[in-house]
C-alpha cells in the first residue's frame, strides 16, 4: 500500500502555501487597520518577491 499523505515534494504543496498566504493577506487587509494593514503589506510583498524570484530563475 502506498502512503496517502502527500510528500514534501508534492507539486501541490507550494500552491497551497501561496493560496493560504493570499487568504491571510486578503482577510488581514479587510478586517482592520494598523497592524492588519502591515501584515497584509508584508504578505503581499512576500508573494510579489516570490513571483519575481521565480520569474528571474526560470529556464530560458
Amino acid at each position: 500500500m502506498s502512503d496517502p499523505r502527500p510528500s514534501r515534494g508534492s507539486p501541490f504543496v507550494a500552491p497551497a502555501w501561496i493560496g493560504a498566504a493570499s487568504i491571510v493577506g486578503l482577510v488581514s487587509a479587510l478586517v482592520g487597520d494598523g497592524v492588519f494593514d502591515a501584515v497584509s503589506w508584508l504578505v503581499f510583498a512576500g508573494l510579489v518577491a516570490l513571483a519575481l524570484r521565480a520569474w528571474l530563475k526560470r529556464d530560458r
